[in-house]
């Protein structure tokens, strides 16, 4: 299979099995490299193929095609449509601003998600969790790169920003890289060799000069940040698919300026490992970990092992993800408020209490 056209974009066996019935009907595979307002480019066994995706747009807008899907086209279509496309190994989602609490998909198939964190400003510990839970939710490996760390040149100050990240993201791989003096790419770079990898991060994190750094040439344009916030324009305004030299493939993607849950409780649970391992400990197997005897979460606040940020970031991607889902589950919002209900009952009853004894 590494002789095939594709190797190189990430076709194997398993993709070879699955395309099966659509070559049995004549139809070439591709993989989308490119999707722009109803299109998309293909890199096919012929070549690059620019193709109409009218007939597999649905309403609902993670089944829409998206960067990285490998497809069914037409050879000698004119114009050529996409006909179908392979089931997703891993999809990135996330929620969108609409009132309609919809998902939007970012990137298919992808192994590893580089997460680009900014030296040039404060560690936003909370940002960083939430992009942890979308890529753990997606079945994707996350691997944050702290990015523009010379300008850290302290080094014992640069090792303190590392454990600190380190911390908020259990099973994780942290990486601290000045793309600039091409300081720690390397090792970046055979970490997401032979797989699809996709950058993630906000606008100004780095991420186009990192990507032309594991590109080893100037692809991607580069716009130089604002000194007064560390903050920068939005340089890639499409999501791209591109080889890298060591092999595989990167999907640069444009800043995002929010990264709100959507059905990502997984996600949200794998983000806070030692939370959910801590609760497994605690006294009642509902524990909220607030004012009940015996939760190991709260004790270990207590002793200094657990950061409360971390309980309350945990507690705050969980509401919001909850509320998401809420949106389309009325069982579950049936729950939700029979919950709340519970809880103002147990209140009232408590501050009855206390001014009985009081009285």
């Amino acid at each position: 299979m590494s002789s095939h056209p594709l190797a190189r974009y990430g076709w194997d066996d398993r993709w070879e099995a699955e395309f099966a019935p659509y070559a049995e009907t004549g139809l070439l595979p591709g993989r989308v490299v490119r999707v722009d307002r109803g299109r998309c480019d293909l890199i096919t066994a012929d070549g690059t193929v620019h193709a109409d995706t009218a007939f597999v747009t649905p309403h609902d807008p993670l089944r829409v095609i998206c960067t990285g899907d490998w497809a069914a086209v037409d050879p000698h279509g004119n114009p050529r449509y996409v006909q179908a496309y392979l089931p997703r190994r891993t999809s990135l989602v996330r929620s969108t601003a609409s009132t309609r609490s919809e998902g939007q998909i970012l990137a298919a198939n992808v192994d590893h998600a580089i997460i680009a964190v900014p030296l040039s400003a404060e560690l936003d510990l909370g940002r960083l969790e939430r992009f942890l839970a979308l890529v753990w939710e997606s079945g994707a490996q996350p691997v944050v790169v702290l990015t523009k760390a010379d300008l850290v040149p302290d080094p014992v100050g640069l090792s303190y920003l590392v454990q600190d990240v380190e911390a908020a993201a259990p099973g994780a791989r942290v990486l601290a890289v000045s793309a600039t003096e091409d300081d720690g790419v390397e090792p970046l770079a055979a970490l997401v060799s032979g797989g699809t990898s996709v950058l993630l991060g906000t606008s100004g994190a780095g991420k186009s000069t990192l990507a032309n750094a594991l590109l080893g040439e100037e692809v991607m344009d580069v716009q130089a940040i604002r000194d007064v916030d560390g903050k920068g324009r939005h340089t890639t305004t499409t999501r791209n698919l591109l080889v890298l030299p060591g092999g595989g493939v990167l999907i640069d993607t444009p800043g995002l300026r929010g990264v709100g849950m959507y059905d990502a409780g997984s996600g949200v649970d794998q983000t806070f490992a030692e939370i959910a391992a801590l609760a497994g400990d605690c006294r009642f197997h509902d524990c909220a970990h607030e004012t009940e005897p015996g939760c190991a979460v709260r004790a270990a606040i207590e002793d200094g092992s657990l950061p409360h940020r971390r309980l309350e970031s945990y507690r705050k991607l969980q509401r919001e993800n909850q509320w998401i889902v809420a949106k389309t589950d009325a069982r579950l919002r049936a729950e939700i408020r029979d919950d709340y209900k519970r809880k103002h009952a147990a209140g009232r009853a408590a501050l009855r209490a206390k001014r009985g004894r009081q009285g």
